[in-house]
């Protein structure tokens, strides 16, 4: 797998999973925009991967034109557990750097398993995704985007009884697609 592949099929799940199936009402402006970045790490480590995530708050800082960043890892954080605890270091690591209040992030596994829930709810298609990555996005346009929006807090219960609906071999096909 390069991380060209890696690239196309991140975008191309935005395209079809998250707008396609509106999880993110908010996500095709800057899709149509090509405001998204999408950044490859091949990193399997912890260390590896934080020092991926500081150089993407970085390309933040230093293109105002990025609305939101994708940082995947196509070669690491297969098991969920582990990206799990990638998750809880990215976060610490945003507090430390002074960004919280600044960037949020939003984590997607392949694997994404919610609390309490099964293996196969197809609930967990909402943070699906085709590889593990973290989804950077700006505090300012949430916000921005959430006070547009008629009812933010029913995104998440909409999109779980959605998938529900469709059924996990809806999204499983997908994504094999």
């Amino acid at each position: 797998m390069d991380k060209q592949e890696a690239q196309t099929q991140t975008l191309q799940w935005v395209e079809k999973v998250v707008i396609g199936c509106q999880f993110c009402p908010f996500a095709a402006n800057p899709f149509k925009a090509k405001a998204i970045a999408c950044e490859v790490s091949p990193a399997k480590a912890l260390a590896e991967a934080l020092a991926s995530l500081a150089l993407c708050f970085e390309q933040l800082n230093n293109h105002v034109e990025i609305a939101t960043l994708l940082l995947v890892f196509d070669k690491g954080f297969i098991r969920f557990t582990d990206y799990l605890n990638l998750v809880d270091l990215a976060e610490q690591l945003l507090k430390q750097e002074g960004y919280e209040g600044v960037y949020q992030i939003a984590s997607f596994h392949p694997d994404y398993l919610f609390a309490g829930s099964t293996a196969d709810d197809p609930a967990n298609y909402t943070n699906r995704s085709p590889y593990p990555m973290l989804h950077l996005l700006r505090e300012d346009d949430v916000e921005q985007a959430l006070d547009s929006h008629p009812n933010p807090e029913g995104i998440p219960e909409r999109n779980i009884l959605f998938a529900r609906e469709k059924g996990v071999e809806y999204f499983k096909k997908m994504m094999s697609d």
